[in-house]
């Protein structure tokens, strides 16, 4: 019987939990063997005996988990000093990112350990049950508007008051990828008016079918990678796009932008140049501070003034602030990994690195 293994979250700010119960169920039912650590489900307010009903054995310490699991699953990518407890010849899965977690890779290769980068899994149909960077990126898009909300001195619906009519506000969302797209149906059911912007023109359906006004910018040719991301503009397009911008964003009220890509910069969208053209008060929420920001200047986690009257609000990781339902959705995600690559007649995990999946996410030692 193989043993997979689910510690508990320990990185700063991180609330999520890799398993709940009702997955550490499914996983059982494969005829697995689960381990979580002690307090996993803590922060999302799900208590040990709950992951033990449910068929989990719960034990004390990473090390004790790690030293017996043949796969180990984790939201984030642990630390050098646990990496070196994890069972040799184990498969580790995670967010891990090879183009930032150099020290951690070369610690898993010296261990002897397998790694699985849940960034890396390719955009293809049979692959859309186990995305979890979408799953998650979704959540991120919700809880930005919400946030967003918070932050404005803006009533987002219109309504009828003995003064008169209150005006919708208007959000204005840059990038229509999976967070956008998001942001765009939440900032609509709380009835917004909604503006959209993405250099791909493709997006543009996308955006109108959630009720967004598509802002359209000739920029000349525009493309995408393989797996549906925009490709780098040139300097020329990327001026045509600010100053379009510059226009939308002084017409919003909220500005989100949701540029992201995995492994790499975020790209600068709005410059403290545009910021410096922008006369109305606009509150930027950045959902890209963590990879170096959309907006010049944003602060991870801070909200910052610019211009006296401009408010510049910097996230990282808003699926944190619904953490709860963040880990359900990315505990689904591993379920249907691991049970797509699950052989019930030897009731092994196979993660052949010829399979079209692995061969893409799977960092070979």
């Amino acid at each position: 019987m193989q043993t997979i293994f689910c510690p508990k979250e320990t990185s700063s700010g991180e609330n999520r939990a890799a398993t709940v119960p009702k997955v550490v169920a499914k996983f059982c039912s494969l005829g697995l063997s689960v381990l979580v650590e002690k307090a996993i489900g803590k922060k999302i307010g799900i208590a040990d005996d709950e992951y033990f009903s449910a068929g989990a054995n719960v034990v004390d310490g990473f090390r004790a988990g790690a030293s017996e699991a043949d796969v180990v699953i984790g939201v984030k990518c642990p630390a050098h000093e646990k990496i070196v407890k994890i069972k040799r010849g184990a498969t580790h899965i995670s967010f891990l990112d090879r183009n930032i977690h150099h020290a951690e890779v070369e610690a898993f290769t010296s261990a002897g350990v397998s790694m699985i980068s849940l960034g890396m899994i390719p955009r293809i149909a049979v692959a859309q049950k186990f995305d979890a960077l979408s799953s998650q990126a979704s959540l991120a898009g919700y809880a930005a508007v919400l946030m967003a909300a918070t932050h404005t001195s803006t009533a987002f619906p219109m309504m009828m008051t003995p003064a008169g009519t209150i005006h919708p506000a208007n959000v204005f969302v840059v990038g229509i990828g999976v967070a956008g797209l998001q942001a765009i149906a939440t900032a609509k059911r709380l009835g917004a008016r909604v503006e959209a912007f993405d250099p791909r023109p493709e997006t543009e359906e996308q955006a109108r079918s959630l009720g967004a006004k598509f802002l359209k910018i000739e920029i000349g040719e525009t493309r995408q990678t393989k797996q549906g991301y925009a490709r780098e503009l040139t300097e020329e397009q990327i001026q045509k796009q600010r100053l379009a911008m510059i226009s939308a964003c002084n017409r919003a009220d909220v500005v989100i932008t949701t540029a992201k890509v995995f492994g790499g910069k975020a790209p600068i969208l709005v410059t403290k140049e545009m910021l410096d053209e922008i006369d109305t008060k606009t509150l930027f929420v950045d959902m890209a501070v963590a990879a170096g920001g959309n907006v010049e200047g944003s602060v991870g986690g801070k909200l910052t003034i610019c211009n006296g009257h401009i408010k510049v609000l910097g996230i990282s990781e808003a699926e944190q602030l619904v953490a709860y339902t963040a880990s359900q959705v990315f505990a689904e995600n591993m379920y249907n990994f691991v049970e797509h690559f699950y052989d019930r007649e030897t009731k092994r995990i196979i993660f052949s690195p010829t399979d079209a999946i692995i061969s893409k996410c799977l960092l070979k030692i």
